[in-house]
């Protein structure tokens, strides 16, 4: 689900001026670092061997394929390293009926039920020939059934209200998990070619205490062979206006956890 309004949709025509971009045989650049960080209010958290983390993600995207800016994004894909176990049993949970645009919001979602702090999303939209960059804030949900939901919200120059929903499945090899997000397209005013992202950093892992016990939504490795944690990350971005679908595989050496 998503909405996107603004009130100067009577430009809305004006954008097809921009016509759809022509085929291209160029792929979007992706930079891509994830590190494991502390969880606020919890000592001895983050990067350190079996401890209770979050991880932080930031994505730099660059391109020109899609009439000046990178294509839009459709699906975002997240390895986590071997050896990351996740613990969700006992989390709250954010329904998305409540986080949808005819929904209250996210100052409803139960206490507990943010997987991590507000993040940022950067990207563009268009309003006849001028491209306008637009920053809005994203932000982390546990999900019902397991997996998390993204929720950004923008309000400048165009009001975005945008729900990613994602899920974890086993992987193998290097890496434990691999969170599947779905990325839906928006279309910024009518007959706009849709938005594009060219930067996001966001953070996500908690922990809730409850008789006494803490438990943390995710732990590190015990170890690390290959002197690094593996990292990986695969973005998929629209195949729009002659473009082809293309999927960016990125990865990332973050350094081994060290002892308590």
């Amino acid at each position: 689900m998503r909405r996107a309004s603004s009130c100067l949709a009577v430009l809305g025509l004006a954008i097809l001026a921009l016509a759809l971009p022509g085929a291209a045989s160029a792929t979007p650049k992706v930079t891509f670092k994830a590190a494991a960080v502390p969880i606020a209010g919890f000592p001895h958290t983050g990067n350190i061997f079996g401890a209770g983390a979050a991880v932080e993600a930031e994505y730099k995207i660059e391109g020109t394929e899609y009439g000046g800016f990178p294509p839009p994004l459709t699906h975002v894909n997240f390895y986590l390293p071997a050896g990351v176990k996740l613990h969700p049993s006992g989390f709250p949970t954010c329904a998305p009926s409540v986080l949808e645009p005819s929904g209250p919001g996210p100052t409803k979602c139960p206490k507990g039920s943010a997987a991590g702090p507000k993040g940022t999303v950067q990207g563009f939209v268009a309003f006849g020939t001028e491209i306008v960059p637009e920053t809005a804030s994203i932000e982390s949900f546990y999900a019902p059934g397991g997996g998390l939901t993204f929720f950004t919200f923008g309000h400048s120059p165009v009001l975005l209200e945008i729900l990613s929903k994602a899920h974890y499945v086993n992987s193998s090899g290097l890496y434990s998990k691999k969170l599947e997000a779905e990325v839906p397209l928006v279309e910024t005013v009518p007959g706009a070619q849709d938005a594009s992202v060219k930067f996001i950093k966001v953070k996500a892992g908690s922990a809730i205490k409850k008789g006494g016990k803490t438990t943390y939504y995710g732990t590190m490795p015990t170890k690390c062979p290959k002197k690094y944690l593996p990292v990986k990350t695969e973005l998929t971005f629209a195949g729009l206006g002659g473009l082809k679908e293309e999927t960016v595989t990125a990865e990332y050496k973050a350094p081994c956890p060290r002892k308590h």
